[in-house]
């Protein structure tokens, strides 16, 4: 069984030349998120999943995030390209955890 979340954020990048970008996600779903995959979190937190925004779906993983209390979606060019969303851009977002079986 996957767990499901949709939710809508806003683009944002880190302050630095890196380039990353991130979507922070609510920290209601933050909190569910973490109760549900203490079982299989990776190393320092991160959870598996498939994420989508405006049609673009892709893999990766989540991240905690201490000052936020929250976790972060890395939202890389390719997909920010493809779904032609920029820096401050409000998106929808739909994310699938990916179990660790």
């Amino acid at each position: 069984m996957t767990t499901s979340y949709s939710f809508l954020a806003r683009l944002w990048q880190y302050p630095d030349q890196s380039g990353w970008h991130f979507v922070t996600l609510p920290v209601d779903v933050s909190e569910d998120i973490r109760e549900e995959t203490a079982a299989f979190r990776k190393g320092f937190g991160s959870v598996k999943v498939t994420a989508e925004v405006s049609g673009q779906s892709w893999q990766t993983s989540i991240f905690p995030d201490s000052r936020s209390g929250s976790y972060l979606l890395p939202v890389k060019k390719a997909i920010r390209t493809a779904a032609r969303i920029s820096t401050g851009d409000e998106v929808a977002v739909q994310l699938d955890i990916q179990r660790g079986d």
